[in-house]
């Protein structure tokens, strides 16, 4: 089998054109090959050379922004590069400071409940309010501890509250149902 293009080299008195045809295809080809790597080439050197010049470019800026970093650390119209730093890392604190204090704030008065319900029976010496001896009411005596700290908490909550601050005091507790300030 002979491909349409070769049909018109069959035959011993057409080798010689045949040879011809394909030399002159296969420079064809070649040149054709030796054209488009050309064109990758030129591509690829302006991307590299794009490339480098966003690099310098970016290279200065950096160079610039050190320099500006360096000189004016502290001088400037809001205390500095520094002084926004320590602003910032103030607020970051006084944040963290903030839900450390509403996290004490709702254990407090989980414990104040508790103490609501499991404390001395004025009524009944040696009795808790829950029924049970004192000396018995597990409650009673996991709080005891803490009672102090308790009543320090709740006073100093209800301090804020009348002063029309942000208290810990929970809604059930008497100076927010009743409205009293301390």
């Amino acid at each position: 089998m002979v491909c349409s293009f070769c049909t018109r080299h069959v035959g011993s008195e057409k080798a010689e054109r045949r040879d011809e045809d394909h030399v002159r295809l296969w420079v064809d080809l070649f040149s054709d090959e030796q054209s488009m790597h050309r064109a990758y080439v030129a591509t690829t050197q302006q991307g590299i050379a794009e490339r480098d010049a966003s690099i310098a470019d970016l290279s200065a800026q950096i160079t610039e922004l050190a320099r500006l970093v360096a000189e004016q650390f502290d001088d400037t119209p809001s205390d500095g590069v520094r002084g926004l730093l320590q602003n910032d890392l103030v607020k970051r604190a006084e944040r963290k400071t903030e839900l450390a204090s509403r996290q004490i704030d709702w254990a407090m008065a989980v414990i104040w409940r508790l103490a609501v319900l499991h404390h001395d029976d004025d009524d009944k010496p040696l009795y808790c309010v829950c029924g049970r001896r004192t000396v018995s009411c597990a409650e009673a005596k996991a709080i005891d501890p803490v009672r102090t700290a308790v009543s320090d908490w709740e006073k100093k909550n209800e301090r804020l509250r009348g002063e029309g601050k942000r208290h810990g005091l929970p809604d059930d507790h008497p100076a927010v149902i009743t409205g009293r300030r301390a």
